[in-house]
């Protein structure tokens, strides 16, 4: 920490909100109970990034190094960011609260159970599972076919032993038995709901709508239906409120949902957003994964649902991911031809961004073996293509390294807040939207469909659901669905496994290529070092 924090009523007051809105969750962080009235008042400015290497590339430490920088210059600033999930914590990348001195704090409290969002998720979403086969123990008034039940338990830690698995044994006692599985809590329909929710009323309709089976007839049967409405409301009542820490400098940041890129839509939530716009004159938010992953449907979900306009886009790219891109082994030993090689990532990023029509820059997130001969491979590139580049060193100089970036990003920024150009219209055929994303952002040539996303796509469109957006599925490793092509790959096909329905929510998941909705645990999980010594948490991180 490059200072010693606030207490939380000091930033909120530094940042506006008065002390009637503001619940203490002890002396560092608390939940917003309002936004100021007026609407949206701040510029909006996407952090979004390459096809990351496997511990990432540093959006959050980068967004963190930027709101930093915002406030060195001047500007009334708050940043918008995702809670972590116990899943990656315990797994492969570690906490998500940035690194270095662009950090957030109180860092083990954000990346552990914080102020208890993700439990009321995950049980209010298992209170609906539960209602469910209670419902066909006690008779099945509504005639649900247990064969067509579509909603899944979920659970926020890694654990590929539940993906499928068989409930209701044990004799008649002990419920139907029947064929189900569970999903990480952050892609859960409860999670995407509440994030894209507007207030409490906007949220009970989703989940009203929420779509749990089909009955022996093919008649949808909800959460409405199901009489679990008001007692899921109940759960996420204080849910609702986002959260708010500060960073390491005294920066305020509203951290609040956390849904994964790759298999859900990977933005915070709506509410967040909208109520740091109304007290800040610039909002720094971020997606998950790549551009291709995170910023596409922060812009064709989150963006459309929401009404949001955006000034700027920030794409992070890092020397070691440029390296990994153009075919390098070893990310360490200086070697400019790799990251040349590897550019090619960063160019298809950026024509994505293009396409929407909204102002970008290229921040380099800085790591300590970088050269000066290989930030000159990336600045020289970023010249050539007329994009703007900076350079962010906030992991080791905190808010005096995301000045350049935040000056870039002020200068370049739309004077105007900007509508994107979406990339598909919700009247297309749901094939066709599936083809306008695979051709724009990920560079396909072809899309191919089994006879099992044929059947569920085509289910869906009958039952009325064709209108909505796309929350697609994929590896984040690659352009494509093949984790293994890195780079930019060209002349590849993309393959629709299958389909998911998330009509709380309000969009269908394409599953594509081997993608799974529950993740495992690697052979050496960072569970294996964390560890509480003396009081203390240590390598959370």
């Amino acid at each position: 920490m490059s200072t010693t924090p606030r207490p939380i009523s000091e930033v909120a007051t530094a940042l506006g909100v008065p002390p009637k809105d503001v619940l203490p969750y002890g002396h560092d962080k608390a939940k917003i109970r309002a936004r100021k009235p007026g609407g949206q008042s701040g510029k909006l400015v996407l952090v979004s990034a390459v096809t990351p290497t496997r511990a990432g590339e540093g959006k959050t430490t980068t967004s963190i190094g930027l709101v930093q920088g915002f406030a060195r210059i001047g500007e009334k600033v708050c940043a918008a960011l995702r809670e972590p999930s116990l899943g990656p914590t315990f797994g492969l990348k570690g906490g998500a609260t940035g690194g270095g001195r662009a950090v957030l704090t109180p860092a083990d409290d954000i990346n552990l159970h914080f102020t208890g969002d993700f439990h009321a998720i995950s049980a209010a979403n298992n209170l609906l599972a539960a209602m469910l086969d209670n419902h066909l123990q006690q008779g099945n008034a509504l005639g649900i076919d247990p064969r067509t039940v579509l909603w899944r338990r979920v659970l926020d830690l890694n654990d590929r032993a539940l993906r499928n698995v068989i409930v209701g044994l044990g004799g008649k006692m002990q419920g139907v038995p029947r064929e189900t599985g569970f999903d990480i809590t952050p892609a859960s329909e409860v999670m995407a709901a509440l994030c894209l929710a507007e207030n409490a009323e906007d949220l009970r309709r989703r989940i009203s709508r929420m779509l749990v089976a089909l009955t022996y007839g093919g008649e949808p049967v909800t959460a409405k239906d199901l009489q679990a409405v008001g007692s899921m409301m109940v759960i996420l009542k204080d849910t609702l409120d986002p959260n708010l820490v500060q960073t390491g400098e005294g920066v305020p940041v509203l951290v609040h949902g956390g849904p994964f890129a790759n298999i859900a839509h990977g933005c915070n939530s709506v509410i967040a957003t909208k109520t740091a716009l109304s007290y800040a004159d610039w909002v720094v938010t971020e997606a998950g994964f790549g551009f291709d992953l995170g910023a596409e449907k922060f812009f064709d979900i989150k963006c459309r649902s929401a009404g949001l306009d955006v000034s700027a886009v920030a794409i992070v790219a890092t020397v070691r991911a440029l390296k990994h891109h153009g075919g390098a082994q070893d990310y360490e030993t200086p070697n400019p031809s790799a990251v040349e090689a590897g550019l090619a990532n960063l160019e298809k990023h950026l024509e994505s961004a293009r396409a929407l029509g909204i102002p970008t820059v290229v921040a380099l997130n800085r790591f300590g073996s970088d050269t000066e001969d290989e930030i000159t491979v990336v600045r020289g590139a970023c010249d050539g293509w007329k994009v703007p580049f900076a350079v962010c060193d906030g992991f080791a100089r905190g808010g005096e390294g995301g000045v350049a970036l935040a000056e870039a990003v002020r200068d370049h920024a739309s004077p105007e807040p900007l509508t994107p150009r979406f990339t598909y219209e919700l009247s297309d055929p749901v094939k066709t939207k599936i083809e306008k994303i695979a051709h724009r952002f990920y560079g396909a040539r072809n899309v191919v469909y089994t006879k099992e996303a044929d059947k569920a796509l085509a289910q869906f469109e009958a039952l009325g659901y064709g209108d909505l957006p796309l929350c697609m599925a994929k590896t984040p490793a690659s352009l494509s669905d093949d984790p293994m092509l890195a780079g930019r790959p060209r002349d590849f096909d993309i393959t629709v496994r299958d389909a998911v329905l998330s009509a709380g929510p309000g969009f269908i998941v394409p599953l594509l290529g081997s993608i799974l909705r529950m993740p495992g645990l690697s052979a050496d999980p960072q569970a294996h070092r964390i560890d509480l010594v003396d009081g203390k948490v240590v390598n959370l991180r």
